[in-house]
This record gives C-alpha cells, sequence and structure tokens, in this order.
C-alpha cells in the first residue's frame, strides 16, 4: 500500500513563528525582572523574613556599585577606549561596528547609572551623595542615540567620562568602592 506523499518542512515555519514570541517574552521579563522598581517591590521596605536595616542599607550599596560598576565598564570599554583609538573617525576601519556598540553602551550607561540612583536611596549617606549627580546623569540619556549615528564630539565623551568619575567619587566617599564591570555584548542588547 503506498503511502501518501508528505509536505517536508511545513511544520517548521509554524515552530518558528512560535518560538520567537516565546524569546521575545522572556528576554522582556528577563530585562523587567533586573529592573530596580522591580527589586523589593519598588519600596524601601524590609523584606517581611526581619532584615534588619543595617542589611537593607548594605544591599543598596552592592546593587549601586554593581549598577555604577556595569555603566563605568561599557563607557570605558565601547565609548572611552575606541574613541581615543580613532575607531569613529570617518574614515576607520571597523567605524560603523564601534559606532553601533558605542550607542548601545551609551543607553545601557544611562540605564544602568540611574538604576544605581535609584538603588542609592536605600541608604541615606548614599542617597546624599549621589543626589546632585542626578541631572549630570540625565544629561546623558539622548548620548547613546547619537553615539550610533557618529554625531558625537570630544565634548560628549568627556561628558561620559565625567559623569562616570563623579558617580565613582560619591561613592567611594562613602566607602561603595566601585570597580569597573564591563558586560558582554549580550547584555548591552537585553538591559540597555
Amino acid at each position: 500500500m503506498p503511502h501518501p506523499p508528505t509536505r517536508p518542512h511545513t511544520r517548521l515555519p509554524l515552530r518558528r513563528a512560535a518560538v520567537a514570541p516565546l524569546l521575545v517574552c522572556t528576554l522582556t521579563l528577563g530585562a523587567v525582572a533586573c529592573e530596580p522598581s522591580a527589586m523589593n517591590g519598588g519600596s524601601g521596605a524590609t523584606a517581611p523574613d526581619g532584615t534588619g536595616a543595617a542589611q537593607h542599607q548594605n544591599l543598596a550599596k552592592v546593587r549601586f556599585v554593581t549598577n555604577a560598576g556595569l555603566a563605568a565598564g561599557a563607557t570605558y570599554q565601547w565609548i572611552i577606549e575606541p574613541y581615543q583609538a580613532g575607531k569613529f573617525d570617518k574614515d576607520a576601519n571597523g567605524r560603523t561596528l564601534a559606532l553601533v556598540k558605542a550607542g548601545l553602551a551609551g543607553v545601557f550607561t544611562y540605564n544602568r547609572l540611574r538604576a544605581a540612583v535609584h538603588n542609592a536611596q536605600g541608604d541615606p549617606e548614599l542617597a546624599k551623595a549621589v543626589a546632585p549627580l542626578s541631572h549630570r546623569i540625565e544629561s546623558l540619556k539622548n548620548l547613546g542615540g547619537r553615539l550610533s549615528k557618529g554625531e558625537v564630539n570630544a565634548g560628549d565623551i568627556g561628558t561620559f567620562q565625567n559623569v562616570i568619575n563623579e558617580v565613582k567619587g560619591a561613592g567611594w566617599s562613602v566607602g561603595a568602592m566601585l570597580t569597573d564591570k564591563v558586560p558582554s555584548a549580550a547584555q548591552l542588547k537585553v538591559k540597555g
């Protein structure tokens, strides 16, 4: 008895179509879970298990150091160093890729610094130290987009470097020792 002819690979596009929205949802939920408002329900309350104020303050510093360290690492790795190496110059080899990475790093840096300022609210000393920097961090908001288009100059690069140095100084002044932590290119895309 002959078998009826089958249509090869008719189910494959359907599987791909089903997987894509699942992947997008997973990445979106992962990014939302990392946002500062998602941590501790967005409030400054202590955990129901009786965690003390000192532990809450320590956790705030740890989160601040993590987010600010990632911002610093992204800034130096994908913005400052390539700029100093001339990779953003009009005739530079690999310019487009360098600008795309710099643009992603600029957006990532802005988001991580905003998260760091939010984290600092859990520690009164740290909050007081970083409060004056909020307007400086806001000055970075549109620079990521301008970076990706190649529309920045030495002053814009200096702004990134100065803001990072000011955030580091504010953290160090209250014992929150920052070190640069270079995020992967994949982290730039997901969190940035």
